[in-house]
Order: structure tokens, then C-alpha cells, then sequence
């Protein structure tokens, strides 16, 4: 398994150094300082320009800051601390230590991703993080009550279970092929995952940029991990008067009362009268759906209208199968709804895929959903069509126990722009066209970090759907950063499918369950040919864990399905542990100005479908020109076998400008 190549953390600066003082000016102090390093996905922003999701907040990695704990990782090994965090590294506190960061720009909120342990049997524990900014120190309490999932899939809450699944294949009882039955002693817990969650803190006092903000770990819990700080300049909450203000319709905004009926009552006069709904500041109770239809919801901002929901076990299942409610905003057949300026607070803390408790979900066309905070739930968004023209913008999705959002079935002409996710349970963001085709949909311009499980953006079959201007950074298993496959009972892939301008950053991850290195972007053949025209064009895959590209068929099915139609144009791969092309499968691609350096092993590793005829692969490379590095060699053309199961891992050196 490939642990990443170790790195310098940031050293202090010995003797006197500049600091930028509360006036933006330098002045010399006597305190060694660290430099204030901004980041987006734990690189120098410069490297992912134009890439991804344009934020308020600024982001800064805790292993670059100033601290007296000690840095973990880099790692990228699945299961543990270091693999899940932000560039696979973080700090770890013991009671009384303390990691301290530098505003780079006025303040007068944080956001703290962090992990603190589970309790001995499951179920969480919470502990207090002081923050200390000039003299004023405020109280953030952590928890992992969102956290720590163990076993296999579905996964379990208790660290001393048992498997859930006995006769599935375990990779760690090193008993695949020989035997699907794994050996019997298993150490638990088994699997740990989902270590980190985050927690929001308004300062209630705007500081400058050069101030400190000092997170202490308290004796509440064995040891904090601080991954990331990011800081930002909240404006003021929105005002809304002309409006139907759910506090006069009994909504209360102490969260002690449940909300709930005063929403639906709002909602309806507000239909009658043709106005929107204001929700203002406060925390309201709501523990079920809102069904919405034809009608704008307004909160003050999502710092400020919080709706936040108990999840609540049914007696018997819902008509949908749920067993549990919980808080969300759905359509049934909906048009013309509107949704902006507030947070949603879930309460889910196990996955149950046939439970309904997603932030937002249903069908709601021509919609909007915007500026949203999408904490706790399921899935943030999840829609089922058919539904048509719904754009998801400028929403925070993070802490779900699976995806960010999913398009499933029949959504058509939609567009998710510029939002940022983090710490998904699944795929971040997925279009799966499951018995309905989804057509002519958009992802631009989001960001994806450290989704735990699956891939940063998948697409599961449709037609003349486009991925495009995404960064998507630390995908840590069974699946990668970028990934079109024909599974899970998805329509064809048919007319085109474009991955265009998108970053992607420490992906191509190691995959378990085969025991092989996956590609930063790939393409997987397992209930059908792939054959639509796949357009892969002005990407840039930096620091490949093992390949950039993949292209695989399920060993089952290897003979009767096949990729071809693909395409690779303008792309710059900095590093990779392996190869740029590992090639699994029967089918073609052809490749045009791809540039590569930094390659750990050979350029292309073609092993077709593994018979190692004499014509060569069943796999063939075209090179259409312009191909540099030196990673695309004749000889390797059209289909030269230079199959290596697997190849020996070169970790590459970290990315630069190119």
C-alpha cells in the first residue's frame, strides 16, 4: 500500500521576523513566526487557478501553521487520520497543546475540520476546543457523534462488531483469490473511517488580518486532530420585509419548539398571497420534509437561519420505505421553488439507504437552490426525476454520511456551479441515470475535498452530460477523483460525455478490493460497452497516487464489454506513482497533446484483457501528435503488451508550476 513520500512541515523562523500587524503593516517582533501560507485543497493557489469553486472563505492547512503538537502523516493509506485529511496531513494535539493560525485577510468566523475518538462502544463523544483570539477565549464543542463508521458496507457504528458481510471478499485477510471466506480472527475495529467533521464559529467581533486565532485541545478528549482552519467576513443576516415571515405563524426561533407545522402554514399563505417566505436569524426545530412547491424560501444567510432537525425512528416504514424522518425541503412533481440564504442541520449518524433524509430532495423543476450550508444530513441534494432546468449554486455541502448530491433518474438541462464540498460518505457529486436517461447536465466549477468513499464526480451512463472547471482533491477509497462507469443498472452512455478543464489533486487512489492502483480519472465497463464519445480535454491530474488515466473492465466481464470512443487532448499529468495509461480492458483512445512528466513507471501500461495474444493488446493507443514527455513511445503504439498487474509505486515529488 503506498504511503506518500514524507515532507518537510513548515519550520519556524528563527530569530526576528516580519509580521503583518492588525494595520496590514510589518513590524519586527522578537517571537519566532510562522508565514501565513492560504491554500485551496492544500496546494499554493496558483497551481489550481481557474479551477473550482470561487469561496469566501480563506483555507489554511493546520500542518503549516504554528503549533507545539505534532504533525501526522503525509499518508495516504486508507483508514487512518493522516489519509483523510486535506493533503493527507494534519496536527495532532494531546490535552493542553495548541495549533495557532495567522488571519490572512478580517475575520469574524471560523470553520475547524477536526477528529476527536469515538467512544469505547460507538456512538461518539464530545469534548470542548478553546478559542483564543487577542484576549478573548470562546468555546467550540466538538464532537464525534457525526463520525466513525467501521466494517463494511453499510457500515456499523460499533467499533466491536463483528462483519457484517462474512462472505465477502476481505483484501486485509490477505485471502483473495484463494478463498471468498475470510479468515476468522478479525482485529477491530475493523475499517475505521469517516474521522473528521467540522464545526462552524461566529468570533462575534471582526479581527485583522495578522491577528491569531489559537485552538487549544482540552482534557475533554484523549487527543484532537486539526486538519484546517478557514476564516471569513460574514456580512450582516439579509432583511426581507415584504414577505410572509414564518415567526408570525408560531415559528420558533430558540429551536426548543418544533417549527415544522408554522413552515407549512408560512408557505401556504405565501402561495395565496404570491410572496416569498422569511425565515430570519435564529435556529429553527423542523424533524420531517417541508413539501415545497411554487414558492421562494428566503433565510437571513446560512451563518444565521439555521433549520435544523432530530432524527426520529418510525414505528413502521414510510410509504417510501424510510424508517427514520429527519429534516429536508422536498419537491413532489414541484416547479418554480426557490431556496436560498439558510442551513440545513441534519441528525443522521448511520447510513440507512433506504432512509429519505436528505437536506433537499424530490423533483422540483425549473428551481433554484443557493447559498444553502448542508450539514449532517444523507445526502445533501438528492433529486429523483423527471424534473428539468434546476440549478444548484453557491451551496457548502460537507459532513454527509453519503453523497453530496445526486441527479438520479430523468434530470435533464441542469446546472451545479460553483459549490464547494467536503467529507462526503459517497460520490460528492454523481449523475445516475438509473431506468431514465439523465441529458444535457452540467457540474461546473465545484469543489471536491477528501470525499471518504466512491468519487469526487461520478457519472453512471446519459447522454451529452459535461464535467467541467472542477478541482477535486483526496479521494481516499473505492473510487477516484473523476469516474464514468457503466454500473448500478445505469442507462447507455450515449452522444458525448466532456471532462473539460478540470483539476484533480492526489487522486488515483489504491482500490482494495482489487488490490490495484485506480486512475485519477476513470472509465469502468462493467454491465455495458462503453462506446459514447468521451471528450477528455484541458484536464490537469496532479500528483497521481498510481495512475493519471484508467480504463477497466470487471475481470468477470472482461471478454464482453469493451471502452472505445475516447478521447485525451490538452492535458498536463504532474505525477504519478505508476503510469499516465493503465489500460484493462478491450477498446481504444487516442491521446493529442498530453503532456507528462514526473512519470514513476512506464508511460502506458496496456494489458488489455489479459490473453497476451500475438497481435498484441486488445487495447489500442492512437497518437494523434503534439504528445510530450517522452511518456507516449512508438514502440508502445498501437498496441504493444506492457502489462505490469502491478507496477512498483514511485512517489512523485510534490507539484509545480509548469
Amino acid at each position: 500500500m503506498f504511503l506518500e513520500r514524507s515532507r518537510l512541515t513548515a519550520a519556524l523562523v528563527a530569530g526576528l521576523s516580519l509580521a503583518v500587524g492588525a494595520a496590514g503593516t510589518a513590524h519586527a517582533t522578537g517571537k519566532p513566526q510562522v508565514p501565513v501560507k492560504v491554500t485551496r485543497a492544500a496546494l499554493d493557489p496558483a497551481l489550481v487557478a481557474g479551477r473550482g469553486a470561487s469561496v469566501a472563505f480563506q483555507e489554511q492547512e493546520a500542518e503549516n501553521a504554528a503549533t507545539n503538537g505534532t504533525v501526522i502523516g503525509p499518508d495516504r493509506t486508507a483508514y487512518t487520520l493522516p489519509a483523510e485529511a486535506s493533503g493527507r496531513t494534519a496536527v495532532k494535539l494531546a490535552p493542553g497543546q495548541w495549533v495557532e493560525f495567522t488571519l490572512p485577510k478580517a475575520a469574524n468566523a471560523i470553520t475547524v475540520r477536526y477528529s476527536i475518538p469515538d467512544a469505547p462502544t460507538g456512538g461518539g463523544s464530545t469534548a470542548p476546543l478553546a478559542v483564543k483570539v487577542r484576549n478573548t477565549t470562546r468555546t467550540l464543542m466538538l464532537t464525534s457523534q457525526y463520525s466513525w463508521l467501521y466494517n463494511q458496507y453499510p457500515f456499523s457504528n460499533d467499533p466491536n462488531a463483528g462483519l457484517l458481510h462474512p462472505d465477502w471478499w476481505i483484501t486485509e485477510c490477505a485471502c483473495v483469490p484463494a478463498a471468498t471466506t475470510p479468515a476468522p480472527a478479525i482485529t477491530t475495529p475493523f475499517r475505521p473511517s469517516h474521522f473528521y467533521d467540522e464545526q462552524r464559529l461566529l468570533l462575534g467581533a471582526t479581527y485583522q488580518a495578522g491577528e491569531k486565532v489559537r485552538l487549544t485541545a482540552s482534557a475533554g478528549a484523549a487527543w484532537t486532530v486539526v486538519d484546517l482552519l478557514d476564516s471569513e467576513l460574514v456580512g450582516p443576516p439579509k432583511v426581507t420585509l415584504l414577505a410572509a415571515n414564518v415567526l408570525l405563524f408560531g415559528a420558533d426561533p430558540t429551536g426548543r419548539r418544533d417549527s415544522g407545522p408554522a413552515f407549512d402554514k408560512a408557505i401556504a399563505f405565501a402561495r395565496k398571497a404570491k410572496l416569498k417566505v422569511y425565515v430570519p436569524p435564529g435556529v429553527f426545530q423542523v424533524n420531517r420534509h417541508i413539501v415545497v412547491d411554487d414558492v421562494t424560501i428566503e433565510g437571513a444567510g446560512n451563518w444565521y437561519t439555521i433549520i435544523k432537525g432530530h432524527e426520529i425512528a418510525l414505528s413502521t416504514p414510510a410509504p417510501d420505505k424510510s424508517t427514520h424522518l429527519g429534516v429536508g425541503f422536498y419537491g413532489a412533481n414541484s416547479r418554480n421553488v426557490h431556496l436560498s440564504g439558510f442551513a440545513i442541520e441534519g441528525d443522521v449518524r448511520e447510513r440507512i439507504d433506504i432512509d429519505q433524509v436528505n437536506g433537499i430532495g424530490g423533483a422540483m423543476s425549473d428551481s433554484t437552490i443557493d447559498g444553502l450550508y448542508l450539514h449532517h444530513t444523507k445526502v445533501g441534494l438528492w433529486f429523483d426525476g423527471p424534473m428539468s432546468n434546476v440549478k444548484v449554486t453557491d451551496n457548502v455541502i460537507v459532513d454527509q454520511i453519503a453523497d453530496g448530491l445526486n441527479f438520479h433518474t430523468g434530470v435533464t438541462d441542469s446546472l451545479v456551479k460553483n459549490n464547494f464540498l467536503r467529507n462526503t460518505g459517497d460520490d460528492a457529486l454523481a449523475m445516475w441515470a438509473e431506468g431514465t436517461t439523465n441529458a444535457n447536465n452540467t457540474f461546473d466549477h465545484n469543489t471536491v475535498q477528501t470525499p471518504v468513499l466512491a468519487n469526487g464526480i461520478a457519472i453512471y451512463g446519459g447522454s451529452n452530460n459535461t464535467v467541467s472547471g472542477n478541482l477535486i482533491a483526496d479521494p481516499i477509497r473505492e473510487g477516484s477523483a473523476l469516474h464514468a462507469g457503466s454500473r448500478f443498472g445505469a442507462e447507455p452512455f450515449t452522444g458525448f460525455l466532456k471532462f473539460t478543464d478540470n483539476t484533480t489533486v492526489r487522486s488515483g487512489t489504491y482500490e482494495l478490493n482489487w488490490n490495484i492502483g485506480l486512475g485519477a480519472i476513470w472509465l469502468y465497463a462493467l454491465e455495458k460497452n462503453i462506446d459514447a464519445d468521451i471528450q477528455v480535454v484541458g484536464d490537469n491530474f496532479l500528483d497521481n497516487t498510481y495512475n493519471a488515466i484508467m480504463m477497466v473492465a470487471d475481470w468477470p466481464v472482461k471478454d464482453l464489454y469493451s471502452i472505445t470512443n475516447t478521447h485525451f487532448k490538452n492535458i498536463k499529468i504532474d505525477g504519478t506513482g505508476t503510469s499516465v495509461l493503465s489500460a484493462r480492458v478491450a477498446g481504444a483512445t487516442t491521446f493529442e497533446n498530453v503532456d507528462a512528466r514526473n512519470v514513476g513507471a512506464v508511460g502506458v501500461n496496456n494489458c488489455g484483457t489479459f490473453h497476451f495474444t500475438p497481435a498484441g493488446s486488445e487495447f489500442t493507443v492512437t497518437d494523434l501528435g503534439g504528445n510530450y514527455g517522452g511518456w507516449l513511445a512508438p514502440w508502445q503504439l498501437p498496441n504493444t503488451l506492457t502489462c505490469d498487474d502491478r507496477p512498483p509505486v514511485v512517489a512523485p515529488p510534490a507539484p509545480a508550476a509548469w
